[in-house]
């Protein structure tokens, strides 16, 4: 059940040049779906020359629901930071920040001393792969099934699919606990957060964030923080949040993304996106 927001406001006289939005609980429905009222905000924003991108946790081959609706130039972060896709060309990695097989290495060690029963998976470029203890595959997946050490290896069978992600999973661990202790033990190998209700930590290549790479592309576009408003709803949403000039948590957000964020919207079920856009179009 979604907590009860408030109808938006957004500061006085507010122009952004660049929208860079969540998707899973913020921009998406709880259905997975794009509401047609947001679907109309989103190509107004476009229309009124707003550059709207989309910075995600989510890998590249998980962003059919939202490929239809990217306008201009048709690029999206993925994978918190870690790549850059062209939305357009199916989804094609234009850029990559990987994680190391060094530093994979040392997390797997510092959280399997530290939280036995812990779990991996691996996301690279070119798929998805885990351990037995992770979870079944699903029906039809080319998923390799192997211990993290040898899905983290230089294996040529891997040959140029970067890792992208290191995925951990306990069973029993609170969330956020779990995620402080990633942080305590191997946080000098890698950038830990997380965006599930499970136990389930998402760790990219040290300094990779969405923050960092929307930085990056901001650079490129030659638009400062102050000309971006960021929507946000997980602790890996905090960063990008920090960094955006104008920020929004939902209204269904981690209690620490809407201790840590000025400005809340409704849910994302309740168009809390679309209900900022609108006020600050033309």
């Amino acid at each position: 059940m979604h907590a009860v927001g408030t109808v938006p406001t957004v500061p006085h006289g507010l122009r952004p040049r660049l929208i860079a939005t969540d998707l899973d609980g913020t921009l998406l429905r709880d259905d997975k779906t794009v509401s047609p009222r947001t679907v109309a905000a989103l190509a107004a924003a476009e229309a009124a020359g707003i550059h709207v991108l989309f910075v995600t946790g989510r890998p590249a081959r998980w962003m059919g629901p939202v490929s239809d609706h990217v306008h201009g130039h048709g690029l999206a972060i993925c994978g918190n930071g870690a790549a850059v896709v062209d939305l357009r060309r199916g989804g094609e990695l234009v850029a990559a920040r990987p994680l190391s097989a060094r530093d994979g290495l040392a997390i797997v060690r510092a959280l399997r001393a530290a939280a036995p029963g812990v779990s991996f998976a691996v996301e690279r470029s070119g798929g998805f792969h885990h351990e037995p203890g992770y979870g079944p595959s699903l029906p039809g997946s080319s998923a390799r099934v192997a211990p993290a050490e040898t899905l983290l290896a230089d294996d040529p069978t891997f040959a140029g699919q970067p890792v992208l992600k290191l995925l951990a999973l306990h069973d029993h661990l609170d969330p956020d606990a779990f995620l402080a202790l990633g942080k305590a033990v191997a946080g000098a190998h890698g950038e830990f957060t997380r965006s599930n209700p499970n136990a389930l930590l998402e760790i990219s290549a040290p300094g990779v964030s969405k923050a960092s790479t929307l930085a990056g592309r901001c650079r490129e576009l030659g638009v400062g923080p102050d000309e971006v408003v960021a929507f946000g709803d997980m602790p890996n949403d905090l960063a990008m949040l920090s960094w955006a000039g104008t920020a929004y948590a939902m209204a269904n957000a981690h209690p620490a993304v809407l201790a840590a964020t000025p400005h809340h919207t409704l849910s994302n079920d309740e168009d809390g996106v679309a209900r900022v856009i609108e006020q600050f179009l033309p």
